[in-house]
């Protein structure tokens, strides 16, 4: 409007309310006069304030990455929590953003559902596309949640953390298991014993045992809550 030259001084105060609310503020003009303002917001998924929360409180960074403009953009982000927002960045520019925040050293998770987020989420160390998201969203993340829940992200995560977990615990039990019975059933004490403490046998059992305590182990992950 200002390239066009057009006036519009006296809606400044009502444009700026607009955008400190959250909505972003439109000018309409007819002929050479400025005729109306339209205001519109993206309403805010249900539940996005205690996803946030709770990420949060697992310790990660959240950042809000938007087109919209920055007055905007900071309203929406203190209503839900988020402190660091990058607000103007034009699509094509996402994914130099998430390459950016990835220079300061962070793995980077993106959320997104639109077209405009396919080469964030491609660019991001783990892509999270929503279930109801567009279909290049989908192919273009990692992760994909069937449901278009916040909270299914924190889910997620903590998922992937306790089959992290899982696979380490598992790890650890197989080789000191394995380090301790292998030199055993190869006689490292006969000389002590002046006989073979384990058969072959006996052996090929505590193997079998050995998978069974692992199986186990991982199973009790159904025990897990994870909401």
């Amino acid at each position: 409007m200002e390239e066009e030259g057009f006036s519009f001084k006296e809606l400044e105060a009502e444009m700026r309310a607009f955008e400190e609310s959250g909505k972003t503020a439109m000018l309409v003009a007819f002929g050479d006069e400025i005729i109306g303002l339209v205001a519109v917001a993206d309403t805010l998924k249900e539940n996005s304030r205690e996803a946030i929360e709770t990420l949060n409180k697992m310790g990660l960074e959240v950042v809000m990455i938007t087109g919209d403009n920055v007055v905007t953009a900071n309203a929406i982000a203190k209503e839900v929590g988020i402190s660091r927002v990058l607000a103007e960045v034009l699509p094509e520019d996402k994914a130099n953003e998430i390459k950016k925040l990835q220079e300061e050293g962070k793995l980077v998770g993106m959320v997104g559902d639109g077209i405009n987020d396919a080469p964030a989420l491609i660019q991001s160390d783990v892509g999270i596309a929503m279930g109801a998201g567009t279909d290049v969203a989908m192919e273009s993340a990692k992760i994909v949640l069937i449901k278009n829940d916040p909270r299914d992200v924190v889910v997620a995560i903590k998922l992937s953390r306790l089959t992290i977990n899982k696979i380490k615990q598992n790890l650890l039990w197989a080789f000191g298991y394995n380090s301790i019975g292998i030199p055993i059933a190869a006689g490292i004490l006969y000389p002590f014993f002046g006989r073979v403490l384990i058969t072959p046998a006996l052996a090929a059992a505590f193997m079998a045992l050995s998978s069974v305590s692992v199986t186990t182990n991982s199973l009790l992950m159904k025990r897990s809550k994870l909401k």
